[in-house]
């Protein structure tokens, strides 16, 4: 037992010292956890800020101009005012996200009590945008009326006040989400390509003879594989963390970073594995990643980080369970956002080390049919 430890000792440390003499992949592991975390989280919003939008008025009232004048930066951009027939051509040319139309008499509506039509056109194209704004919209046309009123005498209560109240990211500010997210979704991606060049580096380079003719087994060069690409990534995680997230972004974590850690390696435990299984299916970078691209975007895209798990089709909830990163989401976001111990997220620790066995095991039964073929 002491011996097949030091064996997978010194092959992993032959991992990384190959992955140091390689500047494209120490280029990609430092751009990854730097600067295309920072560009996402402050360059991807989904906030509503600076919005073109357009008021046609055909009142011309003081409460008209009042609610004209309630747009205001840093939401929206100062309001254009258009004549009536302009907003087709305006919205199918796309100059503006929302067309307010303040019909005619509407001042004069609302004092009699009749109940006007604002109508409200939107940009649907920009999906995010088109929601937050059109809330945001209503809730400012509405606050007005209530403003006006009240200066007028009369009183318009709302049968139902709502008080919300935000947990966990108090402002909305989304460069706290996409931070995040981004690192989750760079572990996946370099996960995946860091244990699959390994493997294809080696290939490549002739040095896999080199390993058959040594007295280790494949399952030691597995195991070394895992733990030395995978310990860069931690190191890389931890690093962006504490610089890049909390540091430059000033983002508050709620939850230990150390549990975070522990979840990340068991992550890493089943993506290098399944980098390993895709890195025996091809004989070239350009064949790996033909195979490594699909199965990240689905990763991704599925797994709960760009879009919630629960208002996916039934059978694609099942199918995702099958999927480390589903669980790896679910406890970031616990961990990270709410503060979760590991009394809640052992679960999800558990589902991910039983993939990552299940991985393995293939990984292994494919590695030594490899290295039989090479023989």
């Amino acid at each position: 037992m002491r011996k097949r430890l030091k064996n997978i000792f010194r092959l992993g440390v032959k991992e990384l010292n190959s992955l140091r003499r390689d500047p494209v992949l120490l280029f990609l592991i430092f751009f990854t956890f730097t600067f295309a975390i920072y560009t996402v989280a402050t360059g991807v919003q989904t906030e509503l800020r600076n919005a073109s939008i357009a008021v046609v008025d055909e009142d011309h009232s003081d409460l008209s101009r009042q609610i004209r004048a309630a747009f205001l930066e840093p939401y929206f951009q100062a309001p254009v005012v258009i004549a009536l027939d302009q907003i087709d051509p305006a919205m199918d040319a796309g100059r503006y996200a929302f067309v307010v139309d303040i019909p005619v008499n509407f001042q004069t509506d609302v004092l009699s009590g009749r109940r006007p039509q604002v109508q409200v056109n939107v940009d649907a194209t920009a999906m995010t945008l088109a929601g937050n704004g059109a809330a945001y919209i209503q809730t400012i046309i509405n606050n007005q009326l209530s403003e006006f009123l009240s200066r007028s005498g009369r009183t318009a209560t709302p049968p139902v006040t709502v008080t919300m109240r935000t947990a966990f990211n108090p402002n909305l500010d989304s460069s706290w989400f996409m931070s995040v997210m981004q690192i989750v979704s760079n572990i996946t991606m370099l996960s995946l390509i860091l244990s699959g060049a390994a493997v294809i580096r080696e290939r490549e380079r002739g040095t896999i003879e080199h390993l058959l003719v040594m007295p280790v087994t494949p399952g030691e060069i597995m195991m070394a594989k895992i733990w030395a690409n995978g310990l860069a990534i931690v190191l890389a995680v931890i690093l962006s963390l504490y610089v890049v997230v909390q540091g430059v972004l000033s983002v508050r974590i709620s939850g230990s970073i150390a549990l975070f850690v522990l979840g990340t390696s068991v992550f890493l435990y089943a993506m290098t594995a399944l980098g390993i299984v895709l890195s025996t299916f091809a004989n070239s970078m350009p064949q790996f990643a033909l195979l490594a691209i699909p199965f990240f975007v689905v990763m991704n895209m599925l797994s709960g980080g760009t879009s919630p798990l629960d208002g996916m089709p039934q059978l694609l909830q099942i199918i995702m369970q099958a999927a480390p990163s589903t669980h790896f989401t679910s406890f970031a976001q616990a961990v990270l956002f709410r503060g979760a111990g590991i009394d809640i997220v052992w679960r999800q620790l558990a589902a991910m080390a039983i993939i990552g066995t299940v991985l393995f095991l293939m990984a292994l039964s494919r590695f030594r049919a490899t290295m039989s073929a090479a023989r």
